[in-house]
């Protein structure tokens, strides 16, 4: 974990520090962006998404628990997948998004999608506890405050439970940090931030106990494994 850390500069004490803050993406950008993409979503992102995606799901059919909150549920590309035993609840800033979903749910009778929502990932209309696991699929990096969505997900998943993110991170360095860090310019447009450090979605504490493994079969995508702590 911590060597995917190593390429940033040090605080002195011998910690990684962060790159510099991003931009926050406002909720209406994402939705102007994701209105442009719904039609041709599955796609322009679907092939290169897939491998994360198919982990993010196979992570979370293993896991006990039964009721599992899917954040970003976007078109639906990942509902096919879950195990018959899991009760899916799919959230989505995007209307249109949304709506790609439900056709989806209909045509492939998918029996274990118990709702799709159009939600506020950082501030849902759940009760406390109301899910076994929380999976983040490719929604950090598009969120405007990666902290709040943390804390939003932490109190809706019962203690014991997980918070699982598949997302894309900044390298530390190196010619593929540098063309991330180019394609910063275009983050409203692509409706994500190709430059977002995995230090501003975890504090210290979560990153040091996180399990984080590398999605083949490139490593563009990152699997984090959180246990909700109780407290």
């Amino acid at each position: 974990m911590h060597d995917m850390l190593n390429g940033y500069p040090s605080d002195g004490e011998g910690a990684p520090v962060p790159p510099p803050s991003r931009s926050a993406l406002d909720a209406e950008a994402v939705k102007l962006a994701y209105r442009r993409w719904a039609n041709v979503y599955d796609v322009a992102f679907g092939g290169i998404s897939r491998f994360g995606r198919l982990r993010a799901v196979e992570a979370v059919n293993g896991l006990p628990g039964t009721d599992v909150l899917e954040v970003g549920v976007g078109t639906g590309l990942a509902l096919p997948h879950y195990n018959a035993d899991k009760a899916i609840t799919g959230i989505d800033l995007s209307s249109d998004m949304l709506a790609k979903a439900r056709e989806r749910v209909q045509r492939d009778n998918l029996g274990t999608v118990r709702d799709l929502l159009e939600m506020d990932a950082e501030a849902t209309r759940f009760a406390d506890n109301s899910f076994d696991i929380a999976v983040a699929m490719f929604v950090a990096s598009v969120v405007p405050h990666p902290r709040k969505l943390l804390c939003e997900l932490k109190r809706v998943v019962r203690p014991g439970g997980y918070i699982l993110f598949v997302n894309h991170f900044l390298a530390p360095g190196g010619v593929r940090g540098a063309v991330e860090h180019a394609m910063a310019r275009a983050s409203r447009s692509l409706g994500w931030h190709p430059d977002f450090a995995m230090e501003s979605l975890l504090p210290p504490d979560d990153l040091a106990r996180a399990y984080i493994q590398p999605v083949p079969p490139m490593g563009l995508f990152t699997l984090v494994t959180l246990e909700n702590l109780p407290g």
